[in-house]
């Protein structure tokens, strides 16, 4: 109730005005635009100007306002980014100052850990997101089989589609970089490691294992179970999306391993002849980690340099918890980790049935233990760029894959030292 009655702070000539920023897609800015116009209703004296990209080039613009203190005062940040902007947990206002006026018991103790830094809370997590499978069960059922469920059925199923579907039918698509999360999902079962360990500077895997990382990468392409990078690419790029892929939306490519919060993008381009659905998490027997790769989704965070932290606080508050807001920004962030959003949207009916299937069996994995936090420097730019790079080049066989992992070895740990 404070929320909707703060204003303009005392002695303030004239409204306060706050900057937002964020990156989405089209549906995501037209919600939190609405969003913001509820806000200022019920906030006089309090404007929003919104600051709104797409994802390419965000992480720089906002790395050049840190760096030079010029940052809005609420962003939406990846979760890694942490790692980058605020290692001593000082790079963003500390939450735990204004717990009175944050519904902090509307998340887990988990939760507010991961957005914990040296015991700052640096943010609160908008929603929990991880890689899942996702089967397009028509495809599966013209080639007559059923979605696998197991490792062996997924790579079984490559010269079946290709026999019974095309030479350009594939059981599963995806950018060469979802690939090799792919891969490291079949070895961290395996062998229960991760490519970085999660709290030492260095590389987890040992060389052997990393050279299998690679060759796992190598067998899907090499069985017909993925579509290979240089045909991908011959169709406007190695990276471009799935759902901008024609084989996509005519079901000749049936699956994909993606983010739960990608789903209705996925689901967007099909065809009224295919039929999405999300697969059981393939694992291998035994396995003691289940390799899913998960995390929080996004943080909203306040910048410490913010001349009204009061304001920008009830407005973070109000977009990531208040149930009008949920009602306005919908899933766009993901299923809310915030229990009063979220059972807002509930009782609407406002969750998608395969977003809840998602987020229902990756609740599992966490709560069963099975679901490792990754390292936050797995995601720093130029960890992506190495992995990119070395994997491309495994993939037009310009690389071994003993010489591959050397590269990951040895650049993995000079990264990691620098990265730290």
């Amino acid at each position: 109730m404070a929320a909707t009655a703060l204003g303009a702070p005392a002695g303030a000539q004239g409204p306060v005005t706050l900057r937002f920023l964020w990156w989405g897609g089209s549906d995501r800015h037209a919600r939190t635009l609405k969003a913001l116009q509820a806000f200022e209703a019920g906030h006089p004296g309090l404007r929003v100007k919104a600051e709104y990209m797409g994802f390419n080039g965000y992480l720089e613009k906002l790395t050049t306002q840190m760096v030079g203190g010029t940052e809005p005062d609420l962003l939406q940040i990846n979760w890694a980014w942490l790692a980058m902007f605020s290692r001593q947990g000082t790079g963003f206002l500390d939450l735990n100052a204004h717990q009175a006026s944050l519904p902090l018991v509307d998340y887990t103790p988990d939760d507010l850990a991961l957005c914990t830094v040296q015991g700052k809370l640096n943010g609160l997590p908008l929603s929990y997101t991880a890689r899942v499978f996702l089967w397009n069960t028509a495809a599966f059922q013209r080639a007559g089989l059923a979605p696998p469920s197991g490792w062996d059925e997924l790579y079984a199923a490559g010269p079946v589609f290709k026999q019974r579907l095309g030479e350009r039918a594939y059981p599963i698509d995806g950018e060469p970089y979802d690939m090799l999360l792919l891969a490291q999902t079949y070895i961290q079962q395996r062998h229960g490691t991760p490519y970085l360990h999660p709290s030492e500077p260095r590389v987890a895997m040992s060389r052997e294992v990393l050279v299998e990382w690679v060759q796992t990468f190598e067998r899907l392409y090499a069985s017909g179970t993925a579509t290979p990078v240089p045909y991908r690419a011959s169709l406007g790029g190695a990276e471009k999306p799935i759902e901008q892929q024609p084989d996509w939306v005519v079901g000749r490519w049936a699956g994909n391993y993606t983010w739960d919060s990608a789903i209705r993008l996925r689901q967007s381009t099909l065809d009224a002849a295919q039929r999405l659905d999300v697969g059981d998490f393939l694992t291998l027997p035994g396995a003691r980690t289940s390799g899913m790769f998960g995390r929080p989704a996004l943080l909203f965070s306040v910048s410490k340099h913010t001349k009204h932290p009061e304001a920008a606080v009830a407005l973070l508050r109000y977009l990531s918890a208040s149930p009008e807001a949920a009602a306005l920004l919908g899933v766009t962030r993901g299923i809310p980790s915030a229990a009063t959003a979220r059972a807002a949207l509930e009782r609407a009916g406002a969750l998608p049935a395969l977003e809840r299937k998602a987020a229902e069996q990756i609740r599992q994995q966490r709560e069963a233990g099975r679901l490792e936090l990754p390292a936050m420097r797995f995601e720093d730019a130029r960890f992506r760029r190495l992995l990119r790079e070395v994997f491309e080049r495994v993939a037009y066989r310009r690389i071994s894959a003993p010489d591959a992992a050397q590269r990951l070895l040895d650049e993995g740990n000079a990264l990691s030292r620098k990265i730290r």
